[in-house]
């Protein structure tokens, strides 16, 4: 296991018993397919389209969530995560709300399934930005049929190059964008994540196969509140910037 897993398997065991577990019935509960911390709906936005029918494997699923709004959208799940506590939350909401899933305990840059077995895979803060995208990238490749869709939401780079080591996001760079892949965060709770510039997504897309079919930079309504969890960007902030973004690629085939 590589130095980064480890650590975020720690991090999202005690993640896990400090607030993802307590919620997973609420957001497993909510009927609308919602995207990050501010909330604008897939109707909106219009990024899923029909899932009815399809193949889907969430890598990084967490509690599985998001599997959950696609699966009573008539998509068939497997979720795939590193960290057993929320795989076991995942589990017990399945029951609870009679809504079958497959969730496997596995690194996303690795999963134990064969070539070509989906028709969609998404990412929603999983492997996304906690997985190494030179790995998880061509995995979802591999698992992906020709035509087969990649959707993932991520934090933009405009937030990580504004993000200080600590605190909140304020309106100044503050890292160099040349280089950034890797970021370790300081405090003890944090994880290691995975960020990439534009630039460097399109040629990764494009080295392992995919056509980029839509980029969506977020906007925070004036509705939108502070996040109750991750409040390290404010709503007002990402009325005025981007704090998120969503990625659409298709296999080629």
């Amino acid at each position: 296991m590589t130095d980064y897993v480890a650590r975020n398997r720690e991090v999202w065991t005690k993640s896990n018993a400090e607030y993802t577990d307590q919620r997973a019935a609420e957001t497993w509960a909510a009927e609308d397919i919602t995207w990050g911390m501010f909330g604008p709906s897939d109707s909106e936005l219009g990024v899923l389209g029909d899932v009815s029918g399809k193949d889907v494997i969430e890598l990084g699923c967490g509690t599985a969530y998001f599997g959950a709004w696609l699966a009573k959208r008539g998509a068939r799940v497997t979720g795939v995560d590193i960290t057993p506590a929320q795989l076991e939350t995942a589990r017990r909401c399945s029951a609870e709300f009679g809504i079958p899933m497959e969730l496997i305990e596995a690194n996303a840059e690795d999963v134990p399934l064969p070539d070509e077995s989906f028709d969609l895979a998404i990412s929603e803060y999983g492997a996304s930005i906690w997985c190494d995208p030179y790995k998880w990238i061509p995995e979802a490749a591999r698992l992906l049929r020709p035509r087969g869709e990649l959707v993932f939401l991520r934090n933009s780079t405009l937030v990580v190059l504004c993000s200080p080591n600590e605190g909140k996001v304020g309106e100044q760079l503050l890292r160099p964008q040349f280089g950034l892949q890797r970021i370790e965060w300081p405090g003890e709770d944090d994880g290691i994540e995975f960020q990439l510039p534009h630039g460097e997504w399109i040629r990764v897309l494009r080295e392992n196969g995919f056509e980029i079919e839509g980029l969506w930079e977020i906007q925070a309504s004036e509705s939108a509140k502070d996040h109750q969890y991750y409040d390290f960007v404010s709503a007002d902030w990402a009325r005025k910037w981007p704090a998120e973004e969503i990625w659409k690629a298709r296999k080629r085939g």
